[in-house]
């Protein structure tokens, strides 16, 4: 059995796809970039290169599968999506341990993800539904995200970059406020009381499901706050500029 799930796995060549996506970016894209900004922006673009593609899967292997609820087995096309997954956060997480490995929130966000991925896909074969459902609204916010953060990398160096950034803020926070305040809990409330109920046990074990609860329960608490500090930010810039021109 473990070995036929292992053939069947196409993590070996995602892997290998983002390790040359990510040799690309280091050694290529962002060389001439300063030393400190240089890691930041590759950890973006393999970001970005997988954020939106895992969103089509994701949603092409939910909508590939419409009767599957949070106890379903997992199906081919929804597996495919969690080794594409598997294979960014594994990349990304070395690069962090080799890179930034003092980024101490990073590298704990992407074990935790690691280990909530690699469960349902290896272990138990079932909940994929939930996961993937999770990743959309995580990951649907990826690409104006990784746009925003490479903009604000250079926006004291370059007058566009600048430009960028100012432009990207309100809508971007205003998305991410409501796939990652609004609709992530909503739906981590949903699949908690259904895992929490034991309705899954058969299939799923109550560690792993609890274990996921844990997991995506910390991720939103932290996107929660996170998102709160940067509209506080926004306020004290508008609050700033408007008091500026009122002189």
């Amino acid at each position: 059995m473990e070995t036929l799930i292992l053939k069947g796995s196409h993590f070996p060549t995602f892997f290998a796809m983002f390790s040359f996506i990510y040799l690309i970016a280091y050694f290529i894209v962002f060389r001439n970039w300063n030393p400190k900004q240089r890691p930041d922006a590759t950890s973006c673009l393999i970001s970005l290169v997988h954020g939106t593609p895992a969103v089509v899967l994701a949603l092409s292997a939910l909508l590939a599968n419409p009767a599957v609820g949070f106890a379903s087995r997992n199906s081919r096309s929804q597996n495919l999506a969690l080794d594409f997954s598997i294979a960014y956060f594994t990349i990304d997480l070395l690069h962090f341990l080799v890179l930034l490995p003092g980024d101490v929130l990073f590298i704990a966000h992407h074990l935790a993800t690691l280990f909530v991925f690699v469960t349902c896909r290896y272990l138990v074969l079932h909940g994929a539904f939930a996961i993937l459902v999770l990743l959309v609204l995580a990951e649907v916010t990826s690409a104006c995200q990784n746009i925003w953060t490479l903009a604000g990398l250079r926006r004291t160096d370059l007058a566009v970059a600048a430009n960028v950034y100012r432009i990207l803020s309100p809508p971007f926070y205003v998305l991410y406020s409501i796939m990652r305040v609004v609709l992530g809990p909503l739906f981590f409330l949903k699949m908690s009381m259904y895992y929490l109920s034991g309705e899954a046990d058969d299939v799923i074990p109550r560690w792993v499901s609890v274990s996921w609860i844990v997991v995506v329960g910390g991720a939103i608490l932290v996107s929660i706050m996170w998102i709160s500090n940067l509209w506080v930010e926004l306020v004290r810039e508008m609050k700033g500029i408007t008091e500026k021109k009122e002189r």
